[in-house]
């Protein structure tokens, strides 16, 4: 198979799976606006799939949630056999994929610096100006 169709393939069942979570996890205590399906790796016999999921915040409930996940495949994988024609329905199997929560986390450190150095270049303000300092060795110059 090639590249390209394994990469439409991969982004076809991430949106069909996004769609699915909604109809099989509605009547469960799930924040299904915190679940993202963030990527899908397809084998290329299309045998098996990687689902990788970012849970944003609810850190006390992210294992619970994908144990839910892992739970409901098969009604997940039934759907996407319904809505999609391939020649093999991937088995599917999610993972936390922890990429965005390290993005945000990189975010707010350069937030951070960005702030520290708004506020070195306020107290630089405050310094006299070294222009107007008597020369070396207090010699006007």
């Amino acid at each position: 198979m090639s590249v390209d169709r394994l990469a439409r393939v991969n982004e076809l069942l991430r949106r069909e799976i996004g769609g699915a979570l909604y109809h099989v996890l509605k009547d469960y205590e799930v924040d299904l606006a915190a679940v993202t399906i963030t990527h899908v790796i397809t084998t290329r016999n299309l045998r098996s799939a990687r689902v990788l999921v970012s849970i944003r915040d609810h850190r006390g409930e992210r294992d619970r949630i994908i144990s839910r996940l892992r739970r409901h495949r098969a009604e997940i994988q039934a759907i996407i056999n319904r809505n999609m024609t391939l020649k093999y329905t991937p088995k599917l199997m999610f993972e936390l994929d922890p990429s965005v929560e390290k993005g945000d986390h990189i975010l707010d450190i350069l937030q951070k610096m960005e702030g520290d150095t708004e506020v070195q270049s306020e107290n630089s303000d405050v310094l006299p100006d070294m222009d107007d300092s008597p020369g070396r060795f207090g010699e006007e110059g």
